[in-house]
């Protein structure tokens, strides 16, 4: 029986193959296969309290991809380990929008996943914990058609350890 991990790259790949909004170009879809993911990782997955304290509520400007910035407003950091070495992530929220953001790059970045780094779309649970999963990792429009433009996470966002969960580099080897 499949997981709700399983489904959930399944549906990726069935939006990426055959729905008009998919980010990959004409060409690219007569090519593509699949997404190519790390296996499931429970040890990354977690539920963390959320420092609102740890950021100023100003909003910030992150730069893009495309030279241009998008403004996200910081709403608290999360402390973990991974690999028993301590780590910080700030987590947004876009600018007007409600959801919590998660840009982020770590030590598989560039190696086996997107260069420029990977998102996460936190859910805050009825207890007021965050539900990270980082096998829910995905990479942003932009790893898949340069004419996307996408949000670079901040270095603040930049781990030594390597996350080696969700959503590989993008190939058509699939």
């Amino acid at each position: 029986m499949p997981t709700p991990l399983d489904r959930f790259r399944q549906n990726k790949d069935d939006f990426f193959k055959d729905e008009s909004d998919s980010p990959l170009t004409p060409e690219q879809i007569d090519r593509f296969e699949k997404l190519d993911y790390f296996p499931e990782n429970p040890a990354l997955r977690f539920k963390l309290a959320l420092d609102r304290e740890a950021v100023s509520p100003e909003p910030v400007m992150l730069d893009t991809t495309t030279g241009t910035q998008q403004r996200f407003n910081p709403a608290g950091k999360i402390h973990f380990e991974v690999n028993g070495q301590p780590v910080s992530l700030t987590l947004y929220r876009e600018h007007g929008r409600g959801r919590y953001f998660l840009p982020f790059r770590d030590a598989t970045s560039g190696q086996s996943t997107y260069a420029v780094g990977r998102y996460l779309d936190p859910q805050e649970a009825s207890d007021g914990l965050i539900t990270v999963d980082f096998n829910y990792a995905y990479n942003p429009y932009c790893a898949y058609n340069g004419d996307w433009t996408c949000p670079i996470p901040p270095d603040e966002n930049t781990l030594a350890v390597p996350i080696e969960a969700g959503e590989k580099a993008f190939t058509l080897d699939g």
